[in-house]
Protein backbone atom coordinates (compact mmCIF):
# COMPACT_ATOMS: atom_id res chain seq x y z
CA UNK A 1 0.00 0.00 0.00
CA UNK A 2 1.43 3.42 -0.63
CA UNK A 3 2.11 5.53 1.75
CA UNK A 4 -0.22 8.60 2.55
CA UNK A 5 0.96 12.63 2.79
CA UNK A 6 0.99 13.36 6.42
CA UNK A 7 -0.05 16.80 5.84
CA UNK A 8 -3.76 16.37 6.07
CA UNK A 9 -4.39 18.52 3.03
CA UNK A 10 -1.84 16.77 0.39
CA UNK A 11 -3.59 13.73 1.80
CA UNK A 12 -7.14 14.92 1.15
CA UNK A 13 -5.98 15.83 -2.23
CA UNK A 14 -4.32 12.27 -2.93
CA UNK A 15 -7.17 10.04 -1.74
CA UNK A 16 -9.94 12.81 -3.57
CA UNK A 17 -7.91 12.35 -6.67
CA UNK A 18 -8.77 8.41 -7.34
CA UNK A 19 -12.48 8.85 -5.47
CA UNK A 20 -14.64 7.42 -8.17
CA UNK A 21 -18.25 7.96 -7.89
CA UNK A 22 -20.52 5.66 -9.84
CA UNK A 23 -23.36 7.14 -11.62
CA UNK A 24 -27.06 5.60 -12.01
CA UNK A 25 -28.11 5.44 -16.08
CA UNK A 26 -31.52 5.79 -14.54
CA UNK A 27 -31.00 9.68 -13.65
CA UNK A 28 -30.42 10.71 -17.04
CA UNK A 29 -34.27 9.56 -18.14
CA UNK A 30 -37.42 10.45 -16.96
CA UNK A 31 -38.45 10.04 -13.10
CA UNK A 32 -39.92 11.38 -10.61
CA UNK A 33 -43.02 11.04 -7.84
CA UNK A 34 -46.38 9.43 -7.53
CA UNK A 35 -47.75 12.51 -8.62
CA UNK A 36 -45.89 13.50 -11.85
CA UNK A 37 -43.27 12.20 -13.93
CA UNK A 38 -42.12 15.71 -15.92
CA UNK A 39 -40.09 15.45 -18.71
CA UNK A 40 -37.74 17.32 -19.82
CA UNK A 41 -36.17 18.53 -23.88
CA UNK A 42 -32.99 16.19 -24.89
CA UNK A 43 -33.54 13.37 -22.04
CA UNK A 44 -31.63 10.34 -23.35
CA UNK A 45 -33.67 7.85 -25.47
CA UNK A 46 -31.99 4.96 -25.34
CA UNK A 47 -28.64 3.14 -23.07
CA UNK A 48 -26.45 4.47 -25.30
CA UNK A 49 -27.33 8.11 -24.93
CA UNK A 50 -27.60 7.92 -21.06
CA UNK A 51 -24.03 6.78 -21.16
CA UNK A 52 -23.42 9.52 -23.31
CA UNK A 53 -24.65 11.79 -20.98
CA UNK A 54 -22.52 10.03 -17.73
CA UNK A 55 -19.67 10.12 -19.29
CA UNK A 56 -20.15 14.16 -19.91
CA UNK A 57 -20.42 14.32 -15.85
CA UNK A 58 -17.01 12.48 -15.61
CA UNK A 59 -15.63 14.76 -17.85
CA UNK A 60 -16.46 17.86 -15.96
CA UNK A 61 -15.75 16.12 -13.03
CA UNK A 62 -12.79 13.71 -12.99
CA UNK A 63 -14.57 12.03 -10.72
CA UNK A 64 -17.77 9.61 -12.33
CA UNK A 65 -15.58 7.11 -13.99
CA UNK A 66 -18.11 4.22 -14.35
CA UNK A 67 -22.22 3.97 -14.60
CA UNK A 68 -24.41 1.51 -13.40
CA UNK A 69 -27.37 0.01 -15.48
CA UNK A 70 -30.81 -1.00 -14.67
CA UNK A 71 -32.39 -4.31 -16.41
CA UNK A 72 -34.33 -4.56 -18.15
CA UNK A 73 -34.73 -0.69 -18.47
CA UNK A 74 -31.39 -0.61 -20.10
CA UNK A 75 -31.83 -3.89 -22.07
CA UNK A 76 -29.86 -3.50 -25.56
CA UNK A 77 -29.00 -6.83 -28.09
CA UNK A 78 -25.48 -6.04 -27.45
CA UNK A 79 -24.04 -5.28 -24.20
CA UNK A 80 -20.21 -5.75 -24.90
CA UNK A 81 -21.23 -3.06 -27.95
CA UNK A 82 -22.02 -0.78 -24.87
CA UNK A 83 -19.50 -1.71 -22.78
CA UNK A 84 -16.66 -0.43 -25.73
CA UNK A 85 -19.69 2.44 -25.85
CA UNK A 86 -18.58 3.47 -22.40
CA UNK A 87 -14.88 2.84 -22.86
CA UNK A 88 -14.95 5.23 -25.88
CA UNK A 89 -16.39 7.93 -23.90
CA UNK A 90 -13.71 7.31 -21.28
CA UNK A 91 -16.24 5.52 -18.77
CA UNK A 92 -17.39 2.27 -17.85
CA UNK A 93 -20.06 -0.20 -17.15
CA UNK A 94 -20.30 -0.35 -13.42
CA UNK A 95 -23.14 -2.06 -11.18
CA UNK A 96 -25.88 -4.09 -12.53
CA UNK A 97 -29.12 -3.82 -10.95
CA UNK A 98 -31.85 -6.22 -11.06
CA UNK A 99 -35.83 -5.38 -11.87
CA UNK A 100 -37.70 -7.88 -10.12
CA UNK A 101 -40.87 -5.24 -9.15
CA UNK A 102 -42.37 -3.89 -12.14
CA UNK A 103 -44.43 -7.28 -13.67
CA UNK A 104 -48.25 -7.01 -12.50
CA UNK A 105 -46.86 -10.82 -11.84
CA UNK A 106 -44.65 -9.82 -8.72
CA UNK A 107 -48.22 -8.39 -6.89
CA UNK A 108 -47.13 -10.74 -4.40
CA UNK A 109 -43.39 -10.47 -4.38
CA UNK A 110 -40.75 -11.94 -6.88
CA UNK A 111 -38.43 -14.85 -5.29
CA UNK A 112 -40.73 -14.90 -2.13
CA UNK A 113 -43.69 -14.95 -3.79
CA UNK A 114 -46.17 -18.16 -3.34
CA UNK A 115 -46.43 -19.36 -6.82
CA UNK A 116 -43.37 -21.14 -7.59
CA UNK A 117 -43.72 -19.94 -10.85
CA UNK A 118 -43.49 -16.44 -10.06
CA UNK A 119 -40.08 -17.34 -8.22
CA UNK A 120 -38.68 -18.70 -11.41
CA UNK A 121 -38.99 -16.12 -13.43
CA UNK A 122 -37.80 -13.93 -10.86
CA UNK A 123 -34.93 -16.21 -10.35
CA UNK A 124 -34.10 -16.50 -14.01
CA UNK A 125 -34.12 -12.65 -14.52
CA UNK A 126 -31.73 -12.82 -11.94
CA UNK A 127 -29.33 -15.01 -13.61
CA UNK A 128 -29.82 -13.05 -16.70
CA UNK A 129 -28.45 -10.11 -15.20
CA UNK A 130 -25.24 -12.46 -14.06
CA UNK A 131 -25.09 -12.67 -18.31
CA UNK A 132 -25.22 -9.33 -18.40
CA UNK A 133 -22.15 -8.91 -15.71
CA UNK A 134 -20.52 -11.57 -17.87
CA UNK A 135 -21.06 -9.18 -20.95
CA UNK A 136 -19.61 -6.15 -20.07
CA UNK A 137 -17.05 -6.73 -17.07
CA UNK A 138 -19.30 -5.76 -14.70
CA UNK A 139 -17.93 -6.91 -10.98
CA UNK A 140 -21.28 -6.24 -8.85
CA UNK A 141 -24.83 -7.16 -8.86
CA UNK A 142 -27.53 -5.31 -6.81
CA UNK A 143 -30.32 -6.98 -5.76
CA UNK A 144 -33.34 -5.00 -3.88
CA UNK A 145 -36.48 -6.82 -3.44
CA UNK A 146 -40.04 -5.49 -3.31
CA UNK A 147 -41.12 -8.45 -1.82
CA UNK A 148 -43.20 -8.05 1.27
CA UNK A 149 -46.51 -8.08 2.70
CA UNK A 150 -49.59 -5.60 3.48
CA UNK A 151 -51.42 -7.21 5.86
CA UNK A 152 -50.84 -9.40 8.88
CA UNK A 153 -51.36 -13.09 7.78
CA UNK A 154 -51.18 -12.34 4.32
CA UNK A 155 -48.03 -14.95 3.52
CA UNK A 156 -45.85 -16.77 6.18
CA UNK A 157 -42.97 -14.39 7.49
CA UNK A 158 -40.33 -17.54 8.30
CA UNK A 159 -41.34 -19.16 4.61
CA UNK A 160 -40.55 -15.94 2.70
CA UNK A 161 -37.24 -16.17 4.10
CA UNK A 162 -36.72 -19.00 3.00
CA UNK A 163 -38.11 -18.85 -0.44
CA UNK A 164 -35.44 -15.84 -0.06
CA UNK A 165 -32.56 -17.21 1.18
CA UNK A 166 -32.73 -20.01 -1.70
CA UNK A 167 -33.13 -17.55 -4.38
CA UNK A 168 -29.90 -16.12 -3.18
CA UNK A 169 -27.97 -18.92 -2.48
CA UNK A 170 -28.83 -19.66 -6.64
CA UNK A 171 -27.57 -16.28 -7.54
CA UNK A 172 -24.38 -16.64 -5.49
CA UNK A 173 -23.63 -19.87 -6.81
CA UNK A 174 -23.79 -18.33 -10.37
CA UNK A 175 -21.40 -15.65 -9.60
CA UNK A 176 -18.19 -15.60 -11.23
CA UNK A 177 -15.02 -15.70 -9.10
CA UNK A 178 -14.05 -12.33 -9.63
CA UNK A 179 -18.20 -11.12 -9.06
CA UNK A 180 -19.98 -10.00 -5.60
CA UNK A 181 -23.50 -9.93 -4.79
CA UNK A 182 -24.79 -6.55 -3.22
CA UNK A 183 -27.85 -7.02 -1.16
CA UNK A 184 -30.04 -3.67 -0.54
CA UNK A 185 -32.44 -3.19 1.88
CA UNK A 186 -35.44 -0.98 2.79
CA UNK A 187 -37.32 -0.26 5.17
CA UNK A 188 -41.09 -0.35 3.92
CA UNK A 189 -42.91 0.48 0.70
CA UNK A 190 -44.04 -0.95 -1.69
CA UNK A 191 -44.83 -3.65 1.51
CA UNK A 192 -46.29 -1.46 4.09
CA UNK A 193 -46.61 -4.28 7.07
CA UNK A 194 -43.41 -7.02 6.78
CA UNK A 195 -40.70 -5.84 4.43
CA UNK A 196 -38.44 -9.36 3.56
CA UNK A 197 -35.25 -7.46 3.52
CA UNK A 198 -36.49 -4.41 6.16
CA UNK A 199 -33.54 -3.63 7.87
CA UNK A 200 -29.17 -3.96 7.67
CA UNK A 201 -29.71 -6.70 9.85
CA UNK A 202 -31.27 -9.10 7.52
CA UNK A 203 -29.25 -8.06 4.88
CA UNK A 204 -26.27 -8.78 7.12
CA UNK A 205 -27.42 -12.48 8.29
CA UNK A 206 -28.41 -13.32 4.44
CA UNK A 207 -24.70 -12.30 3.41
CA UNK A 208 -23.18 -13.79 6.24
CA UNK A 209 -25.19 -16.92 5.42
CA UNK A 210 -24.06 -16.48 1.36
CA UNK A 211 -20.28 -16.04 1.69
CA UNK A 212 -17.36 -13.76 1.73
CA UNK A 213 -18.83 -12.05 -1.85
CA UNK A 214 -21.79 -11.45 -0.34
CA UNK A 215 -22.25 -7.73 0.42
CA UNK A 216 -24.47 -4.96 1.99
CA UNK A 217 -25.71 -2.32 0.15
CA UNK A 218 -26.49 0.89 2.71
CA UNK A 219 -28.80 3.26 0.59
CA UNK A 220 -29.25 6.53 2.79
CA UNK A 221 -32.60 7.18 1.89
CA UNK A 222 -34.27 3.86 3.74
CA UNK A 223 -34.19 4.08 6.67
CA UNK A 224 -36.61 5.08 9.70
CA UNK A 225 -36.27 8.86 10.63
CA UNK A 226 -33.46 9.51 13.01
CA UNK A 227 -31.47 6.47 12.31
CA UNK A 228 -27.94 7.23 12.98
CA UNK A 229 -26.79 5.39 9.43
CA UNK A 230 -22.70 5.84 10.48
CA UNK A 231 -23.56 3.49 13.08
CA UNK A 232 -24.27 1.07 9.92
CA UNK A 233 -21.69 2.22 7.76
CA UNK A 234 -19.05 1.87 10.64
CA UNK A 235 -20.68 -1.35 11.95
CA UNK A 236 -20.65 -3.18 8.00
CA UNK A 237 -17.10 -1.92 7.51
CA UNK A 238 -16.04 -3.53 11.17
CA UNK A 239 -17.34 -6.81 10.20
CA UNK A 240 -15.86 -6.42 6.42
CA UNK A 241 -19.39 -6.53 5.10
CA UNK A 242 -19.96 -3.19 3.60
CA UNK A 243 -19.95 -3.13 -0.41
CA UNK A 244 -21.31 0.11 -2.08
CA UNK A 245 -23.68 2.79 -0.98
CA UNK A 246 -26.45 4.24 -3.28
CA UNK A 247 -26.39 8.14 -2.17
CA UNK A 248 -29.17 10.02 -2.39
CA UNK A 249 -30.97 12.42 0.53
CA UNK A 250 -34.72 12.39 1.88
CA UNK A 251 -36.85 14.58 3.72
CA UNK A 252 -39.23 11.94 4.76
CA UNK A 253 -39.23 8.48 3.52
CA UNK A 254 -37.24 7.56 -0.01
CA UNK A 255 -36.84 10.72 -1.51
CA UNK A 256 -34.16 10.02 -4.09
CA UNK A 257 -33.16 13.81 -3.26
CA UNK A 258 -29.49 15.21 -4.58
CA UNK A 259 -27.10 13.48 -1.78
CA UNK A 260 -26.45 16.18 0.61
CA UNK A 261 -29.04 18.30 -0.05
CA UNK A 262 -31.72 17.88 3.28
CA UNK A 263 -28.94 16.94 5.81
CA UNK A 264 -25.00 17.86 4.68
CA UNK A 265 -23.71 16.92 8.45
CA UNK A 266 -25.42 13.63 8.06
CA UNK A 267 -23.46 13.07 4.97
CA UNK A 268 -20.16 14.82 6.42
CA UNK A 269 -20.79 11.79 9.72
CA UNK A 270 -20.95 9.18 7.42
CA UNK A 271 -17.60 10.11 5.14
CA UNK A 272 -16.10 10.50 8.54
CA UNK A 273 -16.79 6.71 9.40
CA UNK A 274 -16.20 5.60 5.89
CA UNK A 275 -12.35 7.41 6.14
CA UNK A 276 -12.15 6.00 9.81
CA UNK A 277 -13.32 2.43 8.62
CA UNK A 278 -10.03 2.52 5.31
CA UNK A 279 -12.77 2.62 2.36
CA UNK A 280 -11.47 5.34 0.68
CA UNK A 281 -8.15 3.46 0.56
CA UNK A 282 -6.11 2.59 -2.57
CA UNK A 283 -6.97 -0.92 -1.70
CA UNK A 284 -10.26 -0.65 -0.82
CA UNK A 285 -13.59 -2.37 -3.03
CA UNK A 286 -16.59 -0.14 -1.15
CA UNK A 287 -18.50 1.20 -4.36
CA UNK A 288 -20.07 4.85 -3.72
CA UNK A 289 -23.35 5.40 -6.32
CA UNK A 290 -25.89 7.81 -6.50
CA UNK A 291 -29.45 6.35 -7.09
CA UNK A 292 -31.45 9.66 -7.28
CA UNK A 293 -34.13 10.81 -9.63
CA UNK A 294 -33.93 14.34 -11.00
CA UNK A 295 -37.70 15.86 -11.80
CA UNK A 296 -37.51 19.24 -11.39
CA UNK A 297 -34.27 19.54 -12.05
CA UNK A 298 -31.82 19.43 -15.04
CA UNK A 299 -30.45 15.84 -15.11
CA UNK A 300 -26.73 15.99 -16.03
CA UNK A 301 -26.64 19.44 -13.65
CA UNK A 302 -28.10 17.37 -11.21
CA UNK A 303 -26.16 14.77 -11.27
CA UNK A 304 -22.77 17.06 -11.30
CA UNK A 305 -23.96 18.71 -7.89
CA UNK A 306 -24.40 15.49 -6.34
CA UNK A 307 -20.62 14.20 -7.43
CA UNK A 308 -19.67 17.92 -6.00
CA UNK A 309 -21.51 17.33 -2.82
CA UNK A 310 -19.76 14.02 -2.17
CA UNK A 311 -16.78 15.27 -2.95
CA UNK A 312 -17.11 17.89 -0.62
CA UNK A 313 -18.00 15.68 2.45
CA UNK A 314 -15.14 13.68 1.88
CA UNK A 315 -12.74 16.41 1.60
CA UNK A 316 -14.00 17.30 5.03
CA UNK A 317 -14.07 14.00 6.67
CA UNK A 318 -10.19 13.91 5.39
CA UNK A 319 -9.60 17.29 7.19
CA UNK A 320 -10.67 15.67 10.57
CA UNK A 321 -7.38 16.10 13.06
CA UNK A 322 -7.96 12.15 13.90
CA UNK A 323 -4.62 12.42 16.55
CA UNK A 324 -6.59 15.50 18.44
CA UNK A 325 -9.68 14.09 18.25
CA UNK A 326 -8.16 10.30 19.96
CA UNK A 327 -6.56 12.16 22.40
CA UNK A 328 -9.86 13.88 23.05
CA UNK A 329 -11.79 10.76 23.29
CA UNK A 330 -9.39 8.90 25.22
CA UNK A 331 -9.46 12.05 27.74
CA UNK A 332 -13.51 11.52 28.17
CA UNK A 333 -13.51 15.61 26.55
CA UNK A 334 -16.99 15.44 25.04
CA UNK A 335 -16.95 19.40 24.05
CA UNK A 336 -13.14 18.75 22.62
CA UNK A 337 -13.87 15.69 20.36
CA UNK A 338 -16.99 17.15 19.07
CA UNK A 339 -15.53 20.24 18.43
CA UNK A 340 -12.87 18.93 16.53
CA UNK A 341 -15.94 17.00 14.33
CA UNK A 342 -17.42 20.32 13.75
CA UNK A 343 -14.63 22.20 12.69
CA UNK A 344 -13.39 20.03 10.11
CA UNK A 345 -17.32 20.26 8.86
CA UNK A 346 -17.26 23.50 9.32
CA UNK A 347 -14.40 24.33 6.72
CA UNK A 348 -14.67 25.76 3.32
CA UNK A 349 -13.48 23.27 1.46
CA UNK A 350 -14.37 24.10 -2.30
CA UNK A 351 -11.18 26.01 -2.60
CA UNK A 352 -9.05 23.13 -2.02
CA UNK A 353 -11.63 21.27 -4.81
CA UNK A 354 -10.94 23.76 -7.54
CA UNK A 355 -7.41 23.63 -7.34
CA UNK A 356 -7.22 19.54 -7.34
CA UNK A 357 -9.88 20.33 -10.26
CA UNK A 358 -7.35 22.68 -12.32
CA UNK A 359 -3.74 19.87 -11.39
CA UNK A 360 -6.10 17.24 -13.13
CA UNK A 361 -7.09 20.00 -16.03
CA UNK A 362 -10.41 20.43 -15.37
CA UNK A 363 -12.54 23.50 -15.04
CA UNK A 364 -12.26 24.58 -11.19
CA UNK A 365 -16.08 24.57 -11.40
CA UNK A 366 -17.39 21.95 -12.89
CA UNK A 367 -21.26 23.60 -12.87
CA UNK A 368 -20.33 26.56 -14.86
CA UNK A 369 -18.03 24.66 -17.43
CA UNK A 370 -21.42 22.19 -18.19
CA UNK A 371 -23.77 25.61 -18.45
CA UNK A 372 -21.74 27.75 -20.87
CA UNK A 373 -20.78 24.19 -22.91
CA UNK A 374 -24.33 23.67 -24.47
CA UNK A 375 -24.35 20.51 -24.11
CA UNK A 376 -27.76 20.62 -22.69
CA UNK A 377 -29.24 22.71 -25.53
CA UNK A 378 -27.50 20.87 -27.86
CA UNK A 379 -28.79 17.56 -26.42
CA UNK A 380 -32.10 18.81 -26.62
CA UNK A 381 -32.13 19.75 -30.52
CA UNK A 382 -30.34 16.41 -31.32
CA UNK A 383 -32.63 13.69 -29.66
CA UNK A 384 -36.31 14.99 -30.99
CA UNK A 385 -38.02 12.26 -31.78
CA UNK A 386 -38.08 9.06 -30.37
CA UNK A 387 -39.37 7.84 -26.85
CA UNK A 388 -37.34 9.30 -23.91
CA UNK A 389 -35.88 6.63 -21.58
CA UNK A 390 -37.48 6.74 -18.15
CA UNK A 391 -38.67 4.33 -15.26
CA UNK A 392 -39.68 1.76 -17.34
CA UNK A 393 -37.21 2.05 -20.69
Amino acid sequence: MVTEPHDPRARARTVLRRQGIELPSWAFGNSGTRFKVFGQPGVPRDPWEKITDAAEVHRLTGAAPAVALHIPWDRVDDYSALADHARELGVEIGTINANVFQDDDYKLGSVANPDPGVRSKALDHLHACVDVMDATGSRDLKLWFADGTNYPGQDDLRTRQDRLSEALHSVYGRLGTHQRLQLEYKLFEPAFYATDVPDWGTAHAHCLELGERALVCVDTGHHAPHTNIEFIVAFLLRSGKLGSFDFNSRFYADDDLMVGAADPFQLFRIMHEVVRGGALEEDSEVVFMLDQCHNIEPKIAGQIRSVMNVQEATAKALLVDTAELAAAQQEGDVLGANAVLMDAFNTDVRPLLAELREDQGLDPDPMAAHLRSGYRERAATERRGGTQAGWGA
